[in-house]
C-alpha cells in the first residue's frame, strides 16, 4: 500500500497511539470545528448532560478519530470504538448499546458502511434512548423495548453522501466537515511529532516532508517515521534536509506529494488517452487498479492539486498535470481544458 495513502494501515496503530494529541490545546488545525466542540462540551457539562450526537466527515487521515477521543477525554467519559462493517447483525448493535454506561460515548468509524437495517434500529436509540428488538417470527413474533442509558454517538465517515438522510438528521450536536490542513499546520504537526519520537529535525527537513504530506497529518507522520528510520540507519540522531531528501527520493515521492501510482494514473490518462476524457472503469483497467481505489485514494488529492477533473464524460488531465509530468498538451487536449 502506498505511503501516501491517507487511509489507516496496520503500521499506523502504534504510531497513532504515540502521537495522538491529549488535549484540544495539543490538537493542531481544524480551529472552527474545535471552537464549536468546546462550546458544545462546556454547555453539556454545565447542564450535567451527555453532549448531543455528532457526525464528522471528510477525507481520511484528518483527525476524526482523534477528535472523538479528545471529546471523551474532555468529558472524562468512557469511549467504545467500533466500525460500520463490524456491526453485521441487529444483535451486534443491541449488544453494544446495552453494555453502555450512562455518559459513555459510542464511536462508529466508517459509518457509511452501516447496514440499512442497522440504521433503522439506531433511530429510536438516538432519539428516545430505546431499543426495539423483535423476538420470534411470524404470528408469534413480539417486540421488546429496552431502555438505554444516556449516551452520545459520534460517527465518522469519508463518504457522507452514502449516509441516509434520516440518519444524518439525528446528529443534533452538529455535522462537522474536516478540511485539509495548511502547509504551516503540517509543519507544526511534524515538529511536534519529531519531539514525541525523540528525534531532532532541521527546519528545512520539516519543509521537505510537509510539501509531500498531501496536507494530511497521518501521511506526514508516516513520512517522518520513514525519514527517522533512514537517519537511524545512517547512524544519526538528527534528520537533516539531506537525509529527508534522500529518504523521500528513495520512496519515490516528488515535491508535490505524488508517488508512483499517482504518476502512473496521470501518465496513463495522458499517453494512452490524450488527456481524456476517459471513463473510470476504462482508466482502472488500463492502470490495473481497482475503481474504488482510484476514486477514493488517488483522485481526491489529484483534484485538490488541480491535476485532474471529473466531468460527465469522464476523467480529464489538466494543463497543470501535463506541465508537471513534462508532457506537451496536444491541441485537442488544450481545447478540452479551456
Amino acid at each position: 500500500m502506498a505511503l501516501t495513502n491517507p487511509k489507516i494501515q496496520k503500521e499506523d496503530n502504534s504510531l497513532d497511539q504515540t502521537l495522538r494529541p491529549q488535549s484540544f490545546q495539543e490538537y493542531i488545525g481544524q480551529e472552527n470545528v474545535k471552537n464549536n466542540l468546546k462550546i458544545l462540551i462546556q454547555a453539556a457539562q454545565e447542564r450535567s448532560e451527555p453532549i448531543e450526537h455528532i457526525l464528522f466527515y471528510g477525507p481520511p487521515g484528518l483527525g476524526k478519530t482523534t477528535l472523538a477521543h479528545l471529546i471523551a477525554r474532555e468529558l472524562r467519559a468512557q469511549i467504545k470504538v467500533t466500525s460500520g462493517p463490524a456491526i453485521e447483525r441487529v444483535g451486534d448493535l443491541a449488544s453494544i448499546l446495552t453494555n453502555l454506561s450512562p455518559g459513555d460515548i459510542l464511536f462508529i468509524d466508517e459509518a457509511h458502511r452501516l447496514n440499512k437495517l442497522i440504521e433503522e434500529i439506531l433511530y429510536p436509540a438516538l432519539e428516545s434512548r430505546s431499543l426495539d428488538i423483535v423476538i420470534g417470527k411470524g404470528p408469534s413474533a413480539r417486540t421488546i423495548q429496552l431502555e438505554l442509558p444516556p449516551f452520545t454517538l459520534i460517527a465518522a465517515t469519508t463518504r457522507i453522501a452514502l449516509l441516509s438522510s434520516p440518519l444524518r438528521s439525528r446528529f443534533s450536536g452538529g455535522t462537522y466537515r474536516l478540511e485539509y490542513y495548511s502547509f504551516a499546520e503540517i509543519e507544526s504537526i511534524i515538529e511536534r511529532s519529531a519531539k514525541l519520537l525523540g528525534i531532532e529535525i532541521e527546519k528545512e527537513a520539516v519543509g521537505e516532508i510537509a510539501k509531500r504530506s498531501r496536507f494530511t497529518p497521518r501521511v506526514s507522520n508516516r513520512l517522518l517515521k520513514r525519514c527517522r528510520d533512514f537517519a537511524q540507519v545512517e547512524k544519526s540522531d538528527r534528520i537533516t534536509a539531506q537525509f529527508a531528501l534522500q529518504a523521500l527520493d528513495l520512496m519515490r515521492i516528488d515535491p508535490m506529494g505524488l508517488e508512483s501510482t499517482d504518476r502512473m494514473i496521470l501518465n496513463t490518462l495522458i499517453s494512452k488517452f490524450g488527456g481524456g476524457p476517459v471513463g473510470l472503469s476504462t482508466l482502472a483497467a488500463a492502470t490495473s487498479e481497482e475503481r474504488e481505489t482510484i476514486e477514493e485514494v488517488y483522485e481526491p488529492y489529484l483534484m485538490q492539486l488541480g491535476f485532474l477533473e471529473r466531468t460527465s464524460r469522464g476523467r480529464l488531465a489538466t494543463n497543470k498535470a501535463f506541465e508537471h509530468l513534462k508532457h506537451k498538451a496536444p491541441v485537442e487536449a488544450q481545447s478540452k481544458l479551456v
